[in-house]
């Protein structure tokens, strides 16, 4: 008898989905063929914050996602708008489907100020690199939730193997 497919969650724009700051995407061949092995879950958290599509970019100022879930850090526009509210509330929804759908992990767009998984942009807008996680990404990772982005779509496998020993 086939074993039933686990869930995953995958950034929306992952998939192809025009969710992007930018209405644009990031189809990813890879990712979309983890559709053979899991249920793709697509998610945008920053929709599910509220923000619109098209949106001005954002990035992490004063930390990483860490310390904007404790207020110590926000999320904001190159303008200064603080978006930082929004972030958090996506970041609370997408745990709440996560937590409905059984989710143990997430393949997550890299360096987004949501999903982004070991380094992130630092406010400053100039493409520079940081330590930390996007703010859905840390919390999902407070709850034990896995995840890994679209250039570490191979250590899912190592994760699979890893979860059913």
């Amino acid at each position: 008898m086939e074993q039933e497919k686990g869930w995953i969650l995958v950034s929306a724009c992952l998939l192809g989905v025009n969710a992007k700051y930018n209405a644009g995407n990031n189809r990813n061949a890879a990712v979309l063929a983890l559709s053979r092995e899991f249920n793709l879950l697509p998610v945008c958290p920053e929709q599910l914050g509220g923000l619109p599509t098209p949106r001005p970019a954002t990035e992490i100022r004063g930390g990483a996602g860490e310390q904007v879930l404790q207020g110590r850090a926000w999320v904001c526009t190159a303008a200064g708008q603080d978006r930082s509210d929004a972030f958090l509330r996506g970041a609370r929804e997408t745990l709440s489907l996560a937590e409905l759908y059984g989710v143990g992990a997430a393949v997550f767009k890299a360096r987004s100020p949501s999903c982004g998984c070991g380094r992130v942009y630092d406010g400053s807008f100039a493409g520079t690199l940081q330590p930390g996680d996007g703010v859905t990404t840390a919390l999902l990772k407070q709850k034990g939730i896995s995840v890994f982005t679209e250039e570490e779509v191979f250590r899912l496998q190592e994760w699979t193997q890893m979860k059913d020993s």
